[in-house]
């Protein structure tokens, strides 16, 4: 990678270029983004795993814009047409664009009308016109006139020569250059329904867009993608454009010099070239472009999504009695010890039809006295809330009763992971054993199911499904990595996304571990089948040992810093865990004394950071949560009441907030703060709880429009904080929109 990419880089990000080079060095050496903002802060000037993920990405998209460099020059040195100022102009170009824009009168292509009007000697012809001089140019015409070459008439000499002028100027960098600025300024996206399909039902969902136009330049992408969509389904047609007249003006302000009989010929090709050739180019452009947009806003709302539920509040290691309630089907119930680790299952049925309500009560105290259940966790799906009624009505003292959401539970139980897990249970057990575990660790359980199907994003089908994987894998590595893995009770799928291993050396840990027992300690890591040094260096720091016999193990102190720590002990005359325990003797360590070339004050600071708190979860501590008692089902509600409820999605055009009645409600972005909001996830998180004001119920449609105006928000925390400045400084603020709007996007949207 050059020089100046790394430059260029550096200037995008508002960061070093020494911070590039030595990113750019460790990512080319293997190691992760994890690894490098945790353990490398020296050499990268402490970038964060963004800026770190951010410096990666480019470096990638550099590197694809290199391929395609060196495949135009080659293209063009094998047609014998590389010039040195040619050469250099390819190399000088940054952007992709700008790249195929330079190759495009270079591009093999099929016959054209310039192509075939070539064929028959009218380039020079259209040569002469675009030089734009006072001439005859009928006279000069008529020299072209063949009818040899099927050039039968002045006129049709005259328009051969304008289907080469057409292609010259479409083929031009700076008319394209312009082209595109005026697309991408003042292109209005228009969307309209197909004839005789406004009608079907199937067309409904799009009936907003049947007559819509908006600027493509501040069209949100929840609203781009839905017309996206019906384009793609057949009930919509989508036209992206500036006004026809602005684009034929720019053009002819930069190719017609002369109001001369050349110039109307000009003007005329100019018509021709724009409908013909630009447009249609521009169009499929700016598509793109726009999509790409679109796709990078809805895959970060469904990644910010993801990473709240991963990070949600652990309830820790308690033993859980885990129903999957249901009606005929009756409640599935599995017991599982404090590692998750299924003791018991069988199926009670306290609901209706059956309304074994004694039999059922008997089963459940019985289980909770024989086990010592802690807390019983019931998954929020059909028959929840009578299930919560059912278990509360059982008086069990000292046991938190929990609803649990279960969005992907049914994913993973017809799994090959839990098939593994549990080849001689059914999928109803699995999706008990998956609702208890969620509440135990969130994390821990999620990380088994395709991120996809948990039930956060925003038209996530639509987008790019590669960059949506990437942006996910992502979020998931970072989660894990920031949490830790307890290393002698972590499943195969929750080691793969430690830093450095993967899929097989996840499951060779995993057999390691099986054959051998529990690791003592993390060296002996080095023991496990291709666990080499570099995977070792990578992941060491991020795996833990409960009570190992060196304390370091258990804490996020990487081993490669354990001689520091052994220092410092040595150097106060006590041990490693009397620095960990004692508070007093951290407080005599002088940093500076054990700064080396490898160990800088940052990650000096890091490791004293662990030794007060180590192994530290860094999510928030558990909240129990309970809905409105006598709520359950739409008919209950009534507008105006105030309940509790859970956001269990945010998206560009507000929240949907769990209730509690087996349908979640909208709050729009109009109603999510007393202030102007551009963003619902600048105020609201996924798994927030919340306090919510019914606005309006729609029971037939089982639509739900909630209002969060005039509720105290929660404080947040100072990385919170922090988080909402930076989003404040990267977006400008968004035009409010009228009230009418509001109204219509509230009704339109809120289910």
């Amino acid at each position: 990678m050059s020089e100046r990419y790394f430059i260029k880089i550096a200037a995008e990000l508002s960061i070093g270029i020494k911070q590039v080079e030595a990113t750019a060095q460790l990512l080319q050496e293997g190691a992760t983004v994890p690894f490098i903002s945790r353990y490398r802060k020296e050499l990268t000037g402490s970038l964060d795993e963004v800026q770190v993920a951010a410096v990666r990405d480019r470096l990638e998209q550099l590197e694809e814009l290199d391929k395609r460099r060196d495949s135009i020059l080659k293209s063009i040195k094998e047609q014998g047409k590389l010039t040195d100022e040619l050469e250099q102009k390819i190399l000088n170009a940054e952007t992709m664009s700008v790249l195929e824009d330079i190759y495009l009168p270079y591009k093999p292509k099929k016959r054209t009308k310039a192509t075939i009007a070539k064929e028959k000697g009218l380039e020079p012809l259209a040569m002469l016109i675009l030089e734009q001089g006072n001439i005859n140019l009928e006279t000069e015409a008529q020299n072209f006139v063949d009818a040899e070459k099927q050039v039968n008439t002045v006129s049709e000499a005259l328009e051969g020569a304008r289907h080469i002028i057409a292609e010259y100027i479409n083929e031009n960098q700076e008319a394209r250059s312009k082209m595109r600025d005026l697309f991408l300024k003042n292109a209005l996206v228009v969307s309209k329904v197909i004839p005789d399909k406004e009608k079907t039902e199937e067309a409904q969902k799009f009936k907003d867009y049947f007559e819509w136009s908006e600027s493509i330049a501040t069209v949100p992408s929840h609203r781009l993608l839905a017309m996206r969509r019906g384009e793609k389904e057949l009930f919509l047609t989508l036209d992206i454009a500036p006004e026809e007249q602005d684009a034929i003006d720019t053009l002819e302000s930069e190719f017609i010099k002369s109001r001369n009989e050349c110039g109307q010929q000009i003007k005329l090709a100019i018509a021709d070239c724009y409908k013909r050739l630009l447009k249609p180019s521009m169009e499929t452009e700016i598509r793109l472009l726009s999509k790409r947009k679109a796709d990078e806003e809805a895959i970060n709302v469904f990644a910010g999504n993801v990473r709240e539920l991963l990070m949600a509040s652990p309830l820790g290691e308690k033993t859980i009695l885990a129903l999957d309630p249901g009606f005929r089907t009756g409640c599935k119930l599995v017991v599982l010890d404090k590692n998750g680790k299924l003791l018991h299952n069988e199926t009670i049925y306290p609901n209706e039809p059956q309304r074994e309500f004694a039999k059922s009560a008997s089963v459940v105290k019985k289980l909770c006295a024989e086990y010592q259940v802690e807390a019983i966790a019931i998954g929020n799906g059909t028959a929840s809330r009578e299930t919560e009624s059912f278990a509360k009505s059982l008086g069990i003292a000292d046991i938190h009763i929990i609803v649990v959401n279960e969005s992907g539970a049914s994913i993973y139980s017809a799994s090959d992971v839990a098939r593994e897990e549990f080849p001689d249970k059914d999928v109803t057990v699995r999706g008990a054993v998956s609702i208890g575990r969620r509440l135990q660790d969130p994390l821990a359980e999620l990380v088994k199911i395709d991120p996809k199907s948990i039930g956060v994003g925003q038209y996530q089908h639509d987008v790019d499904q590669n960059a949506l994987k990437k942006s996910l894998d992502d979020v998931v590595v970072s989660s894990v990595n920031r949490v830790g893995v307890e290393l002698n009770t972590a499943s195969k799928q929750l080691l793969t996304y430690v830093s450095g291993l993967g899929e097989s050396l996840a499951q060779n840990i995993i057999n390691y571990r099986n054959e051998k027992g529990a690791f003592k300690t993390r060296d002996e890591l080095k023991k496990v089948p291709r666990l080499g040094d570099k995977a070792f260096e990578q992941c060491a720091g991020f795996l833990r040992i409960r009570e190992a016999q060196n304390p370091l193990d258990s804490s996020a102190v990487h081993p490669e810093a354990y001689a520091v720590v052994e220092q410092m002990a040595k150097d106060l005359n006590c041990t490693v865990k009397d620095l960990m325990q004692k508070d007093d003797l951290r407080k005599q360590i002088d940093l500076k004394k054990y700064v080396t070339e490898k160990f800088g004050l940052p990650t000096l600071q890091d490791i004293l950071q662990e030794l007060a708190k180590p192994g530290r979860d860094p999510r928030a501590q558990f909240e129990i949560f309970e809905f409105a008692e006598g709520v359950h089902e739409i008919s209950d509600l009534r507008t105006g009441m105030k309940l509790p409820g859970i956001v269990t999605n945010v998206t560009k055009f507000g929240a949907f907030v769990d209730i509690g009645v087996h349908q979640d409600g909208l709050v729009h972005i109009s109603e999510i703060a007393d202030k102007y909001v551009a963003d619902p996830a600048e105020v609201v998180k996924v798994g927030q709880k919340v306090q919510v004001t019914v606005l309006e119920i729609d029971t037939d449609r089982r639509r739900i429009a909630l209002s969060l105006r005039g509720e105290a928000k929660p404080e947040m925390k100072k990385s919170e904080k922090k988080d909402l400045k930076d989003s404040k400084d990267r977006k400008k603020q968004e035009k409010e929109e009228s009230y009418e709007d509001k109204l219509a996007a509230l009704k339109a949207k809120f289910g």
